[in-house]
């Protein structure tokens, strides 16, 4: 599979982690927080070296232009995605550490418990193969669907891409203007979009209806390959598909695989 830079970088802090003898050295991030006054605050994306920003009150792009709101909604999407999988391949670096450990202090312990209990893993292998992300393209594409290109409620108010459920009364959700089987249906309401984010690579990782996406994604990154596998997340099941297929191919959401964020925004830190 292929790792972008970042990743890389992580594999070095790792190789730091595992020698013990002098305080060890990895890198953070801290994303520029951008307060949306007009769509052109909006970076777009135009180089493989993406910043990390988060972007908040972000505009209704379905007012603007076609084309000028499909560059607007990647130029703020992208970097998200990029943030999500860096948090996320930061842990995942922390728990193959854990790997190499003969012995595991308290801390050690507590991560893996937090980490199995969040990603539902029996053990520490299985673990580390549902802490993996999958392309860009994907993600882009189904929080193109799932949004309506930034158009959905969900979105606007809840920073809610995916359009996941809440079924928890004691975390920030939304109500659906519908209800299923009588029944009020919540959704979760996010701080950022790159939360959300980080929630539906989980939810990909923990929902048995993914499973087999899951094994796929072990082994390739082929788009073409793992794109069929999420027939289950919706109940449009082959059709959806399609449509992820379609939205892919029509807007070269491909080239966005090569994407990975500006090493030059990454801090070095000292593990005491």
């Amino acid at each position: 599979m292929q790792r972008p830079y970042f990743r890389l970088i992580a594999l070095i802090a790792l190789a730091g982690l595992l020698s013990c003898s002098e305080p060890q050295m990895v890198m953070v991030l801290s994303p520029t927080q951008v307060t949306v006054q007009h769509a052109d605050d909006i970076l777009v994306i135009d180089d493989t070296l993406v910043r990390p920003m988060l972007y908040h009150n972000l505009p209704h792009f379905e007012e603007l232009p076609v084309e000028e709101s499909k560059a607007k909604f990647i130029g703020a999407v992208l970097p998200a995605i990029l943030i999500a999988k860096f948090k996320i391949d930061s842990v995942r670096t922390e728990v193959m550490a854990l790997t190499r450990k003969k012995k595991w202090t308290p801390t050690d312990s507590a991560l893996y418990r937090t980490q199995t209990e969040r990603f539902r893993a029996k053990n520490i292998s299985s673990l580390l193969d549902k802490m993996q992300t999958h392309p860009n393209s994907i993600v882009l594409a189904q929080a193109i669907v799932e949004s309506g290109w930034g158009s959905s409620r969900f979105f606007q108010e809840a920073n809610n891409l995916f359009g996941i459920w809440s079924y928890n009364t004691s975390e920030p959700r939304i109500a659906a203007g519908k209800s299923r089987n009588g029944t009020r249906i919540y959704l979760r309401k996010y701080d950022n979009i790159s939360e959300s984010i980080v929630d539906y690579f989980e939810t990909v990782a923990r929902a048995r209806a993914y499973r087999h996406f899951r094994e796929a994604r072990k082994t390739t990154s082929e788009v073409a390959t793992l794109v069929p596998h999420l027939r289950y997340y919706s109940e449009r099941r082959d059709e959806y598909v399609e449509q992820l297929q379609t939205i892919i191919r029509q807007n070269e959401l491909t080239q966005y695989d090569r994407h990975q964020l500006d090493p030059a925004y990454f801090i070095p830190k000292t593990l005491p």
